[in-house]
């Protein structure tokens, strides 16, 4: 995966051990699978699945993640049309910013999801599997 991309200033301890970062997927590439983010069976996702070899599954919205997971990995996929605030994930009172190409990992359960005034405006993610092994090694790395 892209992992090895992320970076000390990525990594954040308060106020649960996260990683949140922006700039370790190439925005050519994040821009063709948005484009078919409707068609998981496109060969761009499939080139996507063969290359990077990890498991996930395209929600139309934040709200419908799965928390059962190992670890929340998170990568956002913003509507284009979604000019209102960013703040969609609430962490122990930390906000964080639902912004396209971004990432969010983290073990913690301890997770909101923001609601929205405008609920026509649907927050698009890709949820990866990660195990913890993963997440333990990336954070070994980064730290």
């Amino acid at each position: 995966m892209f992992w090895h991309k992320l970076k000390k200033n990525h990594y954040y301890i308060q106020p649960v051990e996260h990683v949140y970062s922006s700039s370790i997927f190439d925005t050519k590439e994040y821009d063709v699978l948005y484009e078919n983010q409707n068609n998981l069976s496109h060969k761009v996702w499939k080139e996507f699945d063969e290359k990077h070899k990890t498991g996930f599954e395209f929600h139309n919205d934040l709200t419908d993640i799965n928390f059962q997971k190992e670890v929340i990995c998170l990568w956002f996929f913003r509507e284009r049309n979604d000019t209102g605030g960013g703040e969609s994930i609430d962490i122990l009172n930390k906000k964080i910013m639902y912004s396209a190409n971004t990432f969010l990992i983290t073990e913690s359960k301890d997770i909101k999801i923001i609601n929205r005034k405008k609920e026509y405006i649907c927050r698009p993610v890709l949820q990866l599997d990660m195990s913890k092994r993963k997440y333990k090694e990336i954070i070994e790395r980064i730290k």
